[in-house]
């Protein structure tokens, strides 16, 4: 397969890469629970609706446990590959496993035991009462299989396997809509068969999923790897805004149920019909859900690589190309809603039904009260993961608790009780809920969005009258780097961790304005020049302009990455000058997962790509590029890896300034 140049490829071509996957594998999770809701309705009726409704939260919470440790650990395995550290991502996996088995087995007794008292928690009234607890046992059971595999599905993703991931939940949907008819119609096992078949198909996808770790990509597992250490540490808390979310939900839902059963039992549709109909279209707009947030996730890789490349124009243009397209994708869903709430719902119910009025009259409330402006919730999610995509994990988690928390359940109390509204109260605080929503993450997102244009302008602006220094002094980095070595992350971890400014492609726009060069150009022949017998006058005029450059924000303290600036600031008493090296296999990874090299002769191009560095540096300094006289520290990455490196080099400075 091509690989694709996150910084360079068409926004379209990426989004459509790297969306659809995700929005097939998170629709494949809704049909899971859509397919056993729409056979047990139409096999059992309104109240093995409900029921299913009931145990829904629990299922919830199942995924919320799943991606605290499934998407930490792929995040933490995607942040030691990115760092070349392929034990620690090998036993990230190990522990990772060990810990969603026993958690799983843990919850899963725990659940089962109280089940009995959980189901009139999550608002079941006694006529569903024993459906619902005979669903839910059985779903129970099945419980350590759905979070294992789920846990392990984020972890494949993020080997590399996408495919294989998707092949896994479509096989387990597969067999789910094979065996519920089977099981509810012919063997007559109601509410249980299709629990039943719900279960087989994620034991068959935990099957395929632990197949998988026989043979992984990225790391060599160990059976030593699969003791929980103090790592695991680290992957819950890159998974817990996951975990928040989804239990955000939970609370919603089992909020939701509570007010259905209380205040329909005072209307003429009792407390089974609204519950059961609250479930039913929960589900259909899951799918909606699954779409947007599908497209969203999709886009995470593109806004975070570039706004971490400091391309903040290409950040800004995947930004509108996500909201328009979930907007789009959230009217037709609207529309949908609107024109066809019969229909809709008359897929989840047989119209011999004696409840089937009643049901049919709810739905369509529902859909016009509850979800009339569902499309406006685009603008939420997308919000969410943009903030996300740029490192910022708490406000990403307060935009997603806006509606749920903030908003819809002290709406619904207000109307509901204060008002007097009762159940029509809760339906329309649905949509006050969506249309405030908007409004308040319209001017979050547009926030966020004028930022990346402040920082643009301040990262051009490196001549400013600031006072950057490190503990009050002077302190000045070069970073020279072997291509591929990951000396850009270290010097930006370096930069972090003394609290002074980095530059690396930054200098190139003040260097265009500067020699009067386009800055694509530049970008063609930056640390090429001077590698052919011919030099032109650009080149030279090119290297002068980032002299000056280098030398007026060198006032400063800063960390400089390439561009010969060791040479250019020898003479400065407060210099202290790094080389970066790393394996060929290391170099070879970072240079297709974050450079977009093709896979095939990356290691040619890795070699001529140092060659061209090795002439420039020759031809502008006189001197041996990997001479390491020229050099206060020379560190090889793949050692300590990113993090460890940048460390180092820190505590080194921080030891000449003692």
């Amino acid at each position: 397969m091509k690989e694709l140049n996150l910084g360079k490829e068409k926004i379209s071509k990426l989004l459509l890469t790297f969306s659809i996957p995700c929005v097939i594998s998170m629709l494949i999770n809704s049909v899971y629970n859509i397919v056993d809701q729409i056979f047990i309705g139409k096999g059992v009726g309104t109240l093995g609706n409900a029921a299913t409704n009931v145990i829904f939260p629990l299922v919830i919470m199942f995924n919320a446990i799943a991606g605290l440790i499934g998407n930490g650990a792929a995040a933490n395995l995607s942040l030691k590959l990115g760092e070349g550290d392929k034990k620690s991502a090998a036993k990230s996996i190990g522990s990772s496993i060990t810990l969603t088995l026993i958690v799983s087995l843990v919850v899963s007794v725990i659940a089962y035991i109280m089940i009995p008292k959980l189901v009139y928690f999550f608002g079941c009234t006694g006529s569903v009462y024993k459906y619902a607890v005979d669903y839910g046992r059985i779903v129970i059971i099945g419980a350590p299989f759905m979070i294992m595999y789920s846990s392990m599905s984020s972890i494949i993703r993020a080997d590399g396997s996408p495919a294989y991931s998707m092949v896994m939940l479509v096989v387990g949907a597969i067999i789910n809509i094979i065996l519920d008819p089977i099981f509810i119609f012919i063997f007559r096992l109601g509410v249980s068969g299709g629990a039943i078949a719900t279960v087989i198909g994620q034991v068959v996808s935990f099957i395929i999923a632990f197949a998988y770790f026989f043979k992984v990509k990225s790391v060599t597992l160990k059976k030593k790897y699969f003791k929980i250490d103090k790592d695991i540490l680290r992957v819950l808390s890159l998974g817990l805004s996951s975990f928040i979310t989804q239990m955000t939900i939970l609370v919603l839902f089992v909020f939701m149920n509570n007010m259905m059963t209380k205040l329909g039992a005072v209307t003429k549709f009792g407390s089974d019909i609204p519950l059961s109909v609250y479930g039913v279209i929960s589900k259909i707009n899951s799918l909606y859900i699954s779409t947007v947030l599908g497209i969203s996730i999709g886009a995470q890789p593109i806004i975070g690589f570039n706004y971490g490349a400091g391309n903040e124009e290409r950040v800004k243009e995947t930004i509108r190309k996500v909201l328009i397209i979930n907007f789009i994708v959230g009217i037709i869903f609207n529309i949908i809603f609107i024109l066809f709430p019969r229909e809709l719902a008359s897929v989840f119910i047989s119209s011999t039904d004696p409840s089937y009025e009643l049901f049919m009259e709810f739905a369509e409330l529902m859909c016009h009260s509850f979800l009339l402006v569902i499309c406006l919730n685009a603008l939420e999610m997308t919000t969410s993961i943009v903030i996300q995509s740029v490192g910022n994990v708490f406000k990403s988690t307060a935009v997603s608790f806006i509606r749920q928390i903030i908003l819809l359940i002290p709406i619904s109390l207000v109307l509901a009780f204060v008002f007097n509204k009762g159940l029509y109260g809760v339906m329309y605080a649905g949509c006050i809920a969506d249309a405030i929503c908007f409004v308040i993450t319209s001017f979050i997102l547009l926030s966020e969005y004028k930022k990346l244009g402040i920082k643009e302008s301040k990262k051009m602006n490196l001549e400013a009258n600031t006072s950057n220094s490190y503990n009050g002094k002077h302190v000045i980095v070069t970073i020279s780097r072997e291509y591929g070595s990951g000396g850009r992350f270290v010097g930006k971890l370096v930069s972090e961790k003394l609290g002074i400014p980095f530059y690396d492609k930054e200098i190139i726009n003040l260097a265009s304005k500067k020699s009067g060069l386009n800055v694509d150009y530049i970008e063609s022949i930056d640390q090429t020049k001077g590698c052919s017998s011919y030099i032109n006058n650009n080149d030279d005029l090119l290297y002068v302009a980032e002299e000056k450059v280098i030398k007026s924000v060198s006032k400063d303290s800063c960390v400089i990455v390439g561009r010969c600036a060791d040479y250019i600031l020898r003479k400065n008493k407060n210099l202290i000058k790094v080389f970066l090296y790393s394996d060929p296999s290391s170099k070879e990874k970072r240079a297709i997962l974050y450079y977009g090299l093709k896979e095939k002769n990356v290691l040619k191009e890795i070699e001529k790509i140092d060659k061209e560095r090795e002439k420039h540096y020759k031809f502008y300094t006189g001197t041996d590029w990997k001479n390491f006289s020229n050099y206060d520290i020379m560190l090889n990455v793949d050692k300590y890896g990113v993090e460890k490196t940048a460390e180092i080099i820190v505590d080194y400075i921080n030891n000449l300034n003692k």
